[in-house]
C-alpha cells in the first residue's frame, strides 16, 4: 500500500541548455554586420477591408539598416502615398485604407533591407482583400424521390477569399443532424446515401460564414418528398467511377472522402493496397466516410480502397493517392563570420517533388547579374568564397522554387578582424545534483573563430573523453557529476588576434533522500493517526516539506498538525482516509513517499492496542540459550494473538532492536537459541487485532561468551578480470555470526590437477582476494575459513575457479561451404586448439553477408552483415534463409568469456536459383460486359531467371468457386492480358504466379466483377383464378434472380419476365417459368388428408357417445379449432400452381396497378408496353424504379436559370453561428 515516486527538476533545464549549444553562431550588436530580416509577413495575407493593411519587416544591422519596398516588382514610393506609413526604424508598412477602395492595394510586396555591408530581401508577400459576394439568384424546384435511393443537395455557394464555412440549418436555424447515412461532403453538397420518409421537408438551407468579414448568406431552402420503395445494394455518389486521382503535398493533410448510397445504409471502411494505414497520423471524420492523414510524407502514396457494404453486398473505389513537395529545407544557408583572407561556404540544401530549382542572389540582385568576384565560385547548391577582403560583405539569397511553392532564405558573409571575447557572465555558479549532467557554458565571439580550452582549478587541462565533453560552442559538458568535480572552471577563448577567460564555478549537491516513509496505518475513529516522513538532504539546499491527501491539498482543518518531519491527524473520521503523500522539494530535486490511511469502525467499549508485558525475567542460563518469562498487559478489550521478542546487541549494533522469534498469545515463557559474544538484551510486544504495544522494558543484559565461528564466508567465488590474475570474493559475516574478536578470513589457493602445497593468506574486513602471477584462464582450488581470537571456523568447502581469460589466438581453418538448395547451406570448419582459446570456449560466430545478386556484379550497400553463434566446441553448422541466386561471403571467429579471435580467410559461395516471390502487383482495369483486362508487376525478389507467369482464373460465388479453372502462361516481358469470353456481371478469381526453372513462386489473388448488364427487366406475376386478374410488376436491374414475396398458399401464379434496353425502348421478351408439380396430385399428400379425416371421423363418434350418456361436449368449438384448411389447386394449363399462404394479405405487388373495378381484360394485361413502362408518359428511374406510376409527366430541370430569389439573407439572425 506503500509506493513512491522520484522526480529530478533538471530534466527540462538539461534541454533547454542542449538547444542552446545548437543554437547559431551570432554577431554582437556592437560589431558592423549586414541586415538579417528577423520578422516578416506570411507569404499570403488575406486582408479585411474594414482594418489596416499591416505589412510586416523587421531587420537588424550595423549600421541600422534601411528600408525599401517594391509592388509588383517595381518600386513602390511610400512617401508619395499619403495612406501609406512606414514605422520609423523598421520597414512596417501601415496602410489606412478607410475611405479608399482597398482593391488598389493589392499585390505582391517585397520588402528590402540596405547598410553598408549588405541587402537582405523578404520573401514575395502577396496581398489580397477577403471577399464575401452575394449568392447568385436562383429558383430551386421541389424534389420527389423514392425512398431507398441516393440524393444529393447541392450547395454551391459563391467563391470567397478565403473560402467559406459551410453548413446546413432548417428554418427554426437548427442545424440538420448528420450521420453515416445523410454527410456533408468537403465541398459543402449534403449527401443522402438512401433516403427515407422522415427526410421529407421544404426547409434544406445552405449556409456560408466568410470567415474575414463575419458575414452569413444563405441559399434558398430546398424541398424534398420522399416515396415508399425497397433496399438497394451499396454505390457511389462520391467519388465518381471505378477510381479516382488525389494529389497532396507533403507535410500537408490529406483528406479522402467516399460517399456511398443504399438501403440498408452502407458502413465505410478503408485499406491501403499493398501496405498499412500509418497509425498514429490517421483520423476516421463524419462516420468513417472521411479519411485524414495528417504531416503526410512520400510512403503515404499509393493506392486507397474504400469499401462500403450492407446486407445486400459491397461496392469499391480506389483513390489513386501522388505525393508531391513544395521545396523543404535540408540546410538552409547559415550566416558566415570569415576573417581577412579565409574561405568559407554557403550551401542551400533543398528538396521537393518535382526537383526544385535553385537561384542565387547578392544584396537582391541575381548573381550572374552582380558584379564580378573572382573570389566568388558558384556550383549548383553552393557558393565558395575563397580568400575573402575586407570591405566584401555582403548579403546572399538563396531561391528554390518549384511549381508548388518557393523557398527563400538570406545568409550574410561579414569579413570582420575581431580578438576573441566571453560573452558568457563571468563567475557563473552552476548547481547540479549527484550523478546528474553539468553544463558549464562559455559562449564565445571572435573572427577568426576562437578556440576554447577549459581547465580545472586554474591548473588541470580538460581534455575530450570521459567524464567530459567539449562541445563546438564551447560549452563542457560532464555526463554524470560527482562531488570531485565540484570547483572552479576557467575557459580561454583564443585567436590569433588576442586571448579572453571566463571562470565558472560548478557545485555538486548531495540528492534529497526520505529515510523514514510513512506506513500503512488502520486507525479507529476518534482515534489519531501519525506518519513520519524523515529526509535526508545536502546542508546548503533549503528544503520545504510538503503533505498532500490523495494528491490534493491537506483539508484546512485544525485537527491536521505538519511537524518537521511528520503529520498528525487527531480525532480521526472517516472523511480522513485516503493516500497521504509528503513531497520534500529543494530547488534542484524531490522526493516523495505516500501511504494509506484506513479509518475502522470504534467497539461499543473500543478496543486498543494491548498494555505492554512487565515483569520480564531470565532463567534456564546456558552457553547457547536461555529461557525468557513475562507477564501479559492489560489486552483493552481484545484477545492477544501474539508475542514478539526482539533483542538488541549492545556490543556491535547497540540501539537497534532485532526480531527474534514469536509466541503464541496465550504462552508467558520462550527458550531462546542465542549466539556466542553477544551483549543481549529482551523485550517484548504484544499484538491484538488493533495493534502493537508499547514495548516493554529492558530484560537485564545476558553476555555470551565468545567462541570460534559457527560458519565460513558463503557465495565463494574464484574468477578472473584480467588475463594474469584470479579474484577470490566471499560475502563477509556479520558481527552477530564473528562469535568473538579478531575475525579474520583464511584465503588458500592452489592450481587444480597439479602436484603443489596450497597457498594461503589472511585478511580482515575485505570481502575479496586478488592472486597476481597466474597462467591464463587455468583451474584453482580455492578456499575461505573464518577465524577469530578463539580458533577456526568449520573445514571450508573447496570451490573450483578460474584465471583470466585472454584473447583466442588461432582462427578456424579449413572452412568448406556446402550449398545443399537455394536457401540452405552447411559450413564445415577445423576446429581450433583448446589451448588457443586461452579462455573457456563459448563457441564459433560465423559473420556472413549477402554481396550482390548474381544477376548483377554490384555490391547491395543495403544488405547488413549477420551473425550466428554455434555454442559449444561446433565443427560444422547451417545456414538458413539464404537468398537464392545470390553471391555470400562469410568468416568464422572462436569465442571465449574476454571476446574473439581472429577471423577465418573470408570464403565466398553462390546460391542456385529458386522460386521467385509473388508478382509485386497485381490489377484488374477495363471491365466491361465480357473482358477484364489484368495489369501486373514483375516480382521484387526473381531468385532467378524469370521464365514467365501463370495465371488462373475461374468463375466464382461469394467464397464458392463455380466455375472451371482456366489456365493461361505469359512470357517473362508480358504484364498485361485482356481475358475476354466471360459472363456479365460475374465474380472471377484470378491467380497469378511468377516461374523460374526451379518452379512457380507463390499467388498473388484478385477478384473482380465484370460489368453490369445495365438493361432493365421486370418480373411479372399472374394469378389463375376463375376470375381475371392483372398482372402485377417488380422491376429488376441486371439481376440474374429475382425472389418473389407475398405469394399465397393454394394458388397457382404465372411468371414471365420482360426485359427492356434503354437503347430499343420498344423491344423486350417474355418469359415462362418453370414448370412444376402441383402437390396436389402427389400421394403422400392425399394419404396425408386421409389420415387426417380419419382422425376428425374418430373425434366425432365419442363426441356422439358422451352427449348420449348425457354430458355435454362442445364439438363445434372443436371442430372450429381445428377446421380443415382450405385447400384450392386450381391447375392451370399452363401446369402452374399456388402457394400456400395466410390469405391475409391482399395488398398488390409494389408496381401492380388495378383498375377501380377490379377485373382486367386478357388484352389489357398480356403484353401492354405502357403497363410495363416501354411507352406512354412511364418512364423509368436510374435504379429502375417506375416513376410514370407517380409523377406523371417530365419534371422539369431542377435548375432553370439564376432566377430571384425572395428569401431574405439571414445575416443578423445567424450571428450566434458565426
Amino acid at each position: 500500500n506503500m509506493d513512491r515516486k522520484w522526480k529530478w527538476v533538471p530534466g527540462i533545464m538539461l534541454l533547454m541548455l542542449l538547444s542552446h549549444m545548437t543554437s547559431a553562431l551570432e554577431v554582437p550588436l556592437d560589431l558592423p554586420q549586414p541586415p538579417t530580416i528577423i520578422l516578416q509577413s506570411p507569404k499570403d495575407y488575406i486582408f479585411d477591408p474594414r482594418e489596416n493593411i499591416v505589412i510586416y519587416c523587421e531587420a537588424k544591422g550595423k549600421p541600422q539598416p534601411s528600408f525599401s519596398w517594391t509592388r509588383n516588382g517595381t518600386h513602390f514610393d511610400v512617401e508619395e502615398d499619403s495612406k501609406v506609413l512606414m514605422k520609423p526604424g523598421s520597414g512596417t508598412l501601415v496602410i489606412d485604407i478607410s475611405g479608399e477602395k482597398a482593391e488598389a492595394y493589392e499585390g505582391t510586396y517585397q520588402c528590402t533591407a540596405h547598410n553598408d555591408h549588405g541587402t537582405a530581401v523578404s520573401n514575395n508577400i502577396v496581398i489580397r482583400q477577403s471577399r464575401s459576394p452575394l449568392w447568385s439568384k436562383e429558383r430551386n424546384e421541389a424534389i420527389v424521390v423514392q425512398m431507398g435511393v441516393s440524393l444529393v443537395l447541392q450547395c454551391r455557394p459563391p467563391a470567397g477569399l478565403p473560402p467559406p464555412v459551410i453548413f446546413w440549418m432548417d428554418n427554426s436555424e437548427w442545424f440538420l443532424p448528420l450521420d453515416k447515412r445523410v454527410s456533408q461532403a468537403l465541398n459543402g453538397d449534403l449527401y443522402f446515401s438512401n433516403v427515407l420518409p422522415e427526410d421529407s421537408r421544404n426547409d434544406y438551407i445552405c449556409y456560408a460564414r466568410f470567415p474575414h468579414t463575419q458575414t452569413i448568406q444563405q441559399k434558398q431552402p430546398i424541398s424534398v418528398t420522399v416515396l415508399d420503395k425497397g433496399e438497394r445494394r451499396p454505390g457511389f455518389m462520391l467519388p465518381f467511377g471505378a477510381t479516382s486521382t488525389k494529389m497532396v503535398l507533403k507535410g500537408e493533410t490529406l483528406e479522402l472522402e467516399c460517399i456511398a448510397d443504399g438501403l440498408p445504409t452502407p458502413d465505410i471502411s478503408w485499406e491501403k493496397d499493398g501496405g498499412e494505414l500509418p497509425s498514429g497520423r490517421i483520423s476516421f471524420h463524419n462516420f468513417q466516410k472521411k479519411l485524414k492523414i495528417s504531416e503526410v510524407n512520400e510512403a503515404d502514396a499509393g493506392n486507397y480502397r474504400c469499401t462500403a457494404i450492407n446486407s445486400l453486398g459491397d461496392a469499391h473505389h480506389i483513390i489513386k493517392v501522388t505525393v508531391k513537395a513544395a521545396p523543404f529545407w535540408v540546410s538552409a544557408p547559415r550566416n558566415l563570420i570569415l576573417a581577412p583572407n579565409e574561405t568559407g561556404i554557403l550551401t542551400c540544401r533543398v528538396s521537393g517533388e518535382p526537383k526544385p530549382k535553385i537561384a542565387w542572389f547578392v544584396n537582391g540582385v541575381a548573381i550572374e547579374n552582380a558584379p564580378e568576384d573572382h573570389t566568388r565560385k558558384v556550383e549548383d547548391d553552393t557558393v565558395i568564397l575563397s580568400n575573402v577582403q575586407s570591405g566584401s560583405s555582403a548579403v546572399y539569397q538563396c531561391n528554390a522554387s518549384n511549381e508548388f511553392g518557393y523557398l527563400l532564405a538570406n545568409a550574410f558573409v561579414s569579413v570582420l578582424a575581431e580578438p576573441p571575447r566571453v560573452l558568457t557572465p563571468p563567475n557563473q555558479v552552476y548547481q547540479v545534483i549527484t550523478n546528474s549532467p553539468a553544463l558549464l557554458h562559455c559562449a564565445s565571439f571572435g573572427s577568426p573563430i576562437p578556440t576554447i580550452t577549459w581547465f580545472k582549478d586554474s591548473q588541470t587541462t580538460i581534455k575530450n573523453g570521459d567524464p567530459y565533453v567539449i562541445h563546438e560552442n564551447g560549452t563542457l559538458e560532464i555526463h554524470v557529476a560527482q562531488p570531485i568535480n565540484s570547483g572552479k572552471y576557467t575557459c580561454i577563448a583564443t585567436n590569433h588576434l588576442g586571448i579572453k577567460e571566463n571562470h565558472v564555478f560548478l557545485e555538486v549537491k548531495e540528492p534529497t533522500r526520505i529515510l523514514k516513509q510513512p506506513e500503512y496505518k488502520v486507525v479507529q475513529r476518534g482515534m489519531s493517526a501519525v506518519f513520519e516522513c524523515k529526509v535526508k538532504h545536502d546542508i546548503s539546499l533549503s528544503p520545504t516539506m510538503t503533505w498532500l491527501k490523495d494528491n490534493g491539498e491537506l483539508p484546512d482543518d485544525e485537527r491536521f498538525e505538519v511537524d518537521t518531519d511528520s503529520l498528525t491527524i487527531k480525532d480521526v473520521t472517516d472523511e480522513d482516509e485516503g493516500r497521504y503523500t509528503c513531497i520534500m522539494n529543494t530547488t534542484l530535486d524531490q522526493d516523495s513517499a505516500s501511504a494509506m490511511l484506513t479509518v475502522v469502525e470504534a467497539t461499543p467499549t473500543p478496543a486498543i492496542r494491548p498494555g505492554p508485558p512487565t515483569d520480564l525475567e531470565l532463567t534456564d542460563q546456558t552457553e547457547r540459550s536461555v529461557r525468557l518469562t513475562w507477564t501479559p498487559g492489560d489486552e483493552h478489550n481484545s484477545p492477544t494473538q501474539k508475542f514478539l521478542i526482539q533483542y538488541e546487541d549492545l556490543l556491535h549494533q547497540p540501539g537497534v532492536w532485532t526480531n527474534l522469534t514469536e509466541v503464541a498469545g496465550s504462552s508467558t515463557t520462550a527458550q531462546l537459541d542465542l549466539s556466542p559474544y553477544v551483549y543481549y538484551s529482551f523485550r517484548v510486544l504484544a499484538l491484538n487485532h488493533v495493534g502493537y504495544s508499547e514495548p516493554s522494558q529492558s530484560s537485564k543484559q545476558y553476555r555470551t561468551n565468545p567462541a570460534a565461528p559457527d560458519v565460513n564466508p558463503s557465495d565463494v567465488k574464484g574468477v578472473g578480470l584480467e588475463p594474469g590474475n584470479l579474484v577470490i570474493s566471499w560475502t563477509p559475516l556479520t558481527g552477530f555470526q564473528s562469535n568473538g574478536p579478531g575475525l579474520e578470513y583464511k584465503v588458500q589457493w592452489r592450481r587444480k590437477d597439479v602436484e603443489e602445497n596450497w597457498s594461503s593468506a589472511t585478511v580482515a574486513n575485505l570481502s575479496h582476494f586478488v592472486v597476481s602471477g597466474t597462467p591464463v584462464f587455468e583451474p584453482f582450488e580455492i578456499t575461505v575459513q573464518a577465524l577469530n581470537n578463539y580458533g577456526n571456523g568449520p573445514d571450508p568447502e573447496v570451490k573450483i575457479g578460474y584465471s583470466g581469460e585472454d584473447m583466442p589466438l588461432s582462427a578456424p581453418e579449413s572452412v568448406e561451404v556446402n550449398v545443399h538448395n537455394s536457401t540452405l547451406a552447411e559450413v564445415k570448419w577445423e576446429r581450433v586448439s583448446l589451448s588457443s582459446v586461452r579462455g573457456k570456449l563459448q563457441g564459433y560466430k560465423m559473420y556472413y553477408r549477402r554481396q550482390h545478386g548474381l544477376h548483377s556484379t554490384e555490391e547491395d550497400p543495403d544488405q547488413q552483415e549477420q551473425v550466428l553463434t554455434f555454442s559449444g566446441n561446433h565443427s560444422e553448422g547451417q545456414l538458413p534463409d539464404l537468398q537464392p541466386y545470390s553471391v555470400y561471403s562469410l568468416f568464422i571467429r572462436v569465442l571465449n568469456n574476454k571476446g574473439e579471435g581472429p577471423p577465418s580467410p573470408t570464403k565466398t559461395f553462390e546460391t542456385p536459383e529458386g522460386v521467385p516471390g509473388k508478382p509485386s502487383f497485381l490489377e484488374v482495369t477495363n471491365p466491361s460486359l465480357e473482358s477484364l483486362t489484368l495489369e501486373w508487376g514483375p516480382p521484387i525478389n526473381k531468385n532467378g531467371h524469370l521464365a514467365g507467369y501463370t495465371l488462373k482464373y475461374q468463375q466464382v460465388n461469394g467464397t464458392n468457386e463455380v466455375g472451371p479453372i482456366k489456365v493461361m502462361t505469359f512470357l517473362p516481358n508480358e504484364t498485361t492480358i485482356t481475358i475476354g469470353n466471360l459472363n456479365a456481371s460475374m465474380l472471377y478469381k484470378f491467380d497469378l504466379s511468377a516461374m523460374t526453372i526451379k518452379g512457380s513462386g507463390p499467388i498473388i489473388t484478385k477478384e473482380a466483377f465484370t460489368a453490369m448488364d445495365t438493361s432493365e427487366s421486370s418480373v411479372h406475376t399472374h394469378k389463375n383464378t376463375t376470375t381475371k386478374t392483372d398482372w402485377k410488376k417488380e422491376l429488376v436491374n441486371g439481376s440474374h434472380s429475382h425472389i418473389i414475396k407475398g405469394l399465397k398458399p393454394g394458388l397457382t401464379y404465372r411468371v414471365r419476365v420482360v426485359a427492356r434496353d434503354a437503347a430499343e425502348p420498344t423491344v423486350h421478351s417474355t418469359a415462362v417459368a418453370n414448370r412444376q408439380v402441383d402437390i396436389a396430385t402427389q400421394g403422400w399428400f392425399i394419404g396425408l388428408m386421409c389420415a387426417i379425416a380419419l382422425l376428425i371421423l374418430v373425434l366425432l363418434i365419442v363426441c356422439f357417445i358422451k352427449r348420449n350418456k348425457g354430458g355435454k361436449y362442445p364439438v363445434k368449438e372443436k371442430e372450429d379449432a381445428h377446421q380443415d384448411p382450405e385447400i384450392q389447386p386450381m391447375k392451370e394449363d399452363d401446369g402452374t400452381f399456388g402457394e400456400y399462404s395466410d390469405t391475409e394479405d391482399h395488398k398488390p405487388l409494389k408496381g401492380s396497378r388495378t383498375p377501380s373495378n377490379g377485373t382486367v381484360r386478357r388484352d389489357e394485361s398480356d403484353d401492354s408496353l405502357v403497363d410495363y413502362g416501354e411507352g406512354g408518359d412511364g418512364q423509368f428511374n436510374e435504379d429502375g424504379s417506375f416513376i410514370g406510376q407517380y409523377s406523371g409527366k417530365k419534371e422539369k430541370d431542377t435548375h432553370e436559370g439564376n432566377e430571384s430569389s425572395e428569401a431574405p439573407s439571414p445575416v443578423n439572425a445567424m450571428n450566434s453561428f458565426v
